[in-house]
């Protein structure tokens, strides 16, 4: 069996998330603490009690999922011996990226929390709210070709890309708000479903621009290192470990497309993965790994039950 570590993004989180691993597991509160202190905020007590208004504020849903994720991580390694170093390869859906790179020793806790806090501030000042907007395109016909004529019909009247390739039939397109209101309908025309996204900006595309020049220059300050698997990136869909190349992946990840159909791709057909496993909340990626992938397993680690269960299943 060969393992992936992969780490969710932002949509996958909920109130309540996290509260059973802190109850159980001093390791994952240790987490949660650490986060808090580095932020100088009460992130754990948003995420346990809401209001889900807030949660869901990019800048406070970002550090909040890479917080879950690493208590999953850090609980696995501390309690059950399951360090991501028995994994040959991690990636992350988007924010995820940055938690699979802390998980995997890259970038430190504090470091990650403080970066996704600002990732999240920059994306929000990048383009006023109402400006921007992001749909789903689903459905059996759905696929990148489908997207793609789509956002170029969009790309007519204002900034329109593909902004996520999630899986066959379910793609995202990302741009200026009448620019994706004339792809959804070409998208319909189509044969795809097309679904606008309840999202405050219209992220992976061109107008995120200011927020990858923030980033740009908050990298550049950070430390980090080889981590302790290679990361499959988001914006190659292959891997890469060394800190210079991570940095500026990061940068570009900020407006680039999210290739996941391709990385999970890759994991399987050229990394040999046949076991992914979802470290954090929710089980969205281990849904789209399964529809990429039908032959590889797929676990979301979720609570403490999960954890045990995937720890003695190794």
């Amino acid at each position: 069996m060969s393992l992936a570590f992969i780490f969710p993004g932002q949509g996958s989180q909920a109130v309540g998330m996290g509260v059973d691993l802190a109850e159980t597991f001093s390791a994952a509160r240790e987490v949660f603490q650490e986060v808090d202190d580095a932020l100088g905020q009460k992130l754990f007590a948003l995420m346990r009690d809401g209001p889900e208004t807030d949660l869901t504020l990019t800048e406070n849903a970002q550090p909040a999922l890479m917080a879950v994720s690493l208590a999953v991580a850090r609980v696995l390694e501390k309690e059950f011996g399951v360090g991501v170093d028995r994994a040959a390869f991690v990636a992350g859906h988007s924010l995820g990226e940055y938690s699979a790179l802390a998980a995997a020793g890259a970038i430190s806790l504090a470091d990650t929390a403080r970066l996704l806090k600002l990732r999240g501030q920059a994306m929000q000042r990048a383009v006023p709210v109402g400006e921007g907007a992001m749909a789903s395109l689903i459905g059996p016909k759905t696929d990148v070709a489908l997207a793609e004529a789509a956002a170029a019909a969009g790309a007519e009247v204002g900034v329109c890309v593909v902004a996520n390739d999630n899986n066959q039939g379910n793609v995202v397109i990302s741009g200026a708000k009448a620019a994706v209101d004339r792809a959804i309908e070409k998208a319909k025309e189509l044969g795809a479903r097309a679904i606008p996204l309840n999202v405050s900006a219209p992220f992976h595309c061109p107008l995120m621009q200011p927020a990858a020049d923030e980033m740009a220059q908050a990298l550049a300050a950070a430390t980090i290192v080889s981590p302790r698997a290679p990361l499959v990136a988001n914006v190659t869909a292959r891997p890469v470990h060394e800190p210079e190349e991570i940095r500026r992946l990061l940068v570009e990840q900020v407006t680039g497309r999210v290739r996941w159909r391709e990385s999970i791709a890759w994991l399987v057909e050229s990394g040999g993965v046949t076991r992914f496993a979802e470290a954090g909340s929710g089980k969205v990626l281990s849904g789209m790994a399964k529809r990429i992938a039908p032959d590889a397993e797929a676990t979301p680690l979720n609570t403490p039950a999960d954890l045990e269960a995937f720890a003695k299943s190794l």
